[in-house]
């Protein structure tokens, strides 16, 4: 997928379909997908978004979502979850932003997540990872931290 438009789409679109699957494997892959939906106009808002992927990590759907204020935004776990099943996803990643600057998960950011991991166990779903995104490339990846 061409990376202008994908930055457009991460600004402009709620929804957007991966045209040639990007491939996510590994933290690098994902830090750089990522990436380009948390600047310009989108670091000032707290977003989610959610990459499904195949077994071959391959990008199957991207959505956003959720948006939130300056300090939070939900996790819609039954949302995520039904559009897994329909998806025939293998795996998700997430990934949402601290437009605080500080990239480190909150109490809540690992409550959220353990509470997706483990209904996304239930239907044979991996959380590949759940990145944070704070200021100019800073990241924390949860999977790297041990936090799922």
């Amino acid at each position: 997928m061409d990376v202008e438009r994908f930055r457009l789409s991460c600004g402009y679109m709620k929804v957007q379909r991966a045209e040639s699957p990007a491939m996510l494997a590994g933290h690098d892959a994902a830090r750089n997908f990522f990436s380009a939906c948390f600047i310009g106009p989108n670091a000032a808002t707290e977003m989610l978004w959610v990459a499904h992927v195949d077994d071959h990590a391959r990008c199957i759907h991207l959505g956003r979502y959720a948006e939130g204020q300056h300090g939070a935004v939900d996790l819609p776990v039954r949302e995520i979850i039904a559009d897994a099943a329909r998806l025939g996803s293998a795996g998700i990643l997430l990934a949402h932003n601290h437009p605080s600057g500080d990239p480190t998960p909150s109490p809540a950011d690992c409550r959220a997540t353990r509470t997706l991991a483990r209904a996304a166990e239930a239907i044979d779903l991996t959380v590949v990872d759940h990145m944070i995104f704070a200021n100019r490339n800073q990241c924390q990846s949860m999977r790297r931290m041990g936090l799922l």
